[in-house]
């Protein structure tokens, strides 16, 4: 149990790209083929086991998540409230898959995937590696979120128009001010917009702090257009 929840892990540190990391990316991806595909063809009614049992797997592992912090003593108003991008994500794609919520859908597709990925190919492990809790944490968190979003979209028939853009785009910007004004009131760094992360990240290849956030903008625009863009290409043959 010590190896599994300790807060010293003796095994790590995490290595990216190493074997257990391709393992985690490959059965994030087959599982969500698997849940996709076998869903298509599902009825309705046998669709809703399916979506309760991704919404009760995301809240019991942020849950867990919560309380292994509180118990080592790490839980802080500055680290652990649910306002980076995926923590928020995970609570909301956990009420989108009960209820069908288009609004949550839109973020969790235009944004919360490139996010959820960004997460997944570069994890804040640090000395926590396989067969460690926050390894499976982590991964399950981030790979769900991306699932769901996609499961909405190939299964239950969800998708984003220009409209959605618009409310993505000026949501996630209030979002963002409101998330800076409380790094600013408490000292936290939530969505790592008070400064970069201490552990390897893709922000490290951006210029220092305020620039790097004027290219996290222009990359979110990016990853919005580029997520809508099959919809427009589709509505335009269509016309």
């Amino acid at each position: 149990m010590e190896t599994f929840f300790g807060k010293n892990f003796s095994q790590g540190p995490f290595i990216l790209f190493s074997t257990q990391h391709l393992i985690a990316i490959f059965l994030i991806i087959l599982v969500g083929l698997i849940i996709i595909v076998s869903q298509r063809k599902a009825s309705s009614e046998q669709r809703v086991p399916v979506r309760w049992m991704m919404a009760i797997i995301l809240v019991v592992n942020e849950t867990t998540w919560q309380i292994w912090n509180l118990s080592i003593g790490e839980w802080s108003l500055q680290t652990m409230l649910p306002l980076h991008l995926c923590s928020a994500l995970v609570w909301l794609c956990a009420y989108m898959l009960i209820s069908k919520n288009r609004l949550i859908y839109e973020f969790a597709y235009l944004i919360g995937i490139a996010g959820a990925l960004q997460a997944i190919l570069t994890p804040d492990l640090g000395q926590y590696a396989f067969p460690h809790y926050r390894y499976f944490q982590v991964f399950i968190s981030h790979g769900l979120i991306i699932i769901s979003a996609l499961y909405m979209t190939f299964v239950e028939g969800l998708r984003p128009t220009w409209q959605s853009v618009k409310r993505v785009a000026i949501y996630g910007n209030l979002y963002f001010l409101v998330v800076f004004g409380l790094n600013f009131l408490i000292g936290s760094n939530y969505l790592f917009i008070a400064h970069k992360p201490e552990t390897a990240s893709l922000l490290d290849v951006l210029p220092p702090w305020p620039y790097y956030i004027l290219i996290i903008e222009l990359l979110a625009a990016v990853f919005i257009l580029l997520f809508y863009a099959p919809f427009a290409i589709k509505d335009k043959f269509k016309k």
